[in-house]
């Protein structure tokens, strides 16, 4: 049995060839979906401005830790790539980065500023 990772992702992308009816839509729904808003989700979580030129969706993915980041990457650009479709926007140009929550080092400023 290989040990599981949790990732956090962050999918980039370009709207592409949108409709005026889906500018419309997105444009109606932009305010809950500014980057104050985003969160990581497993469904994942679309962020974009008014301007309607790029969008970032951030995904949590759990996956072996041994298909590493590159692999967790793989699978939210798929799980973006549905959400999307769903919406019925077109899009291009997915890219994405991810960190494992697993081996990443937390700095704790608390713990540093009280040694004095």
């Amino acid at each position: 049995m290989s040990t599981q990772h949790t990732y956090r992702v962050i999918v980039r992308g370009t709207w592409d060839g949108l409709t005026e009816q889906g500018r419309a839509a997105l444009l109606a729904d932009a305010d809950r979906h500014g980057l104050a808003a985003a969160r990581f989700t497993e469904e994942g979580s679309l962020a974009y401005d008014s301007a309607l030129r790029h969008f970032t969706y951030r995904f949590v993915v759990v996956s072996d830790a041994a298909d590493g980041e590159e692999m967790a990457g793989a699978i939210a650009e798929d799980r973006a790539e549905r959400a999307l479709a769903a919406l019925g926007h077109g899009w291009r140009d997915l890219r994405s980065s991810a960190t494992d929550m697993d081996t990443m080092k937390v700095n704790d400023r608390r713990r540093r500023s009280s040694r004095g």
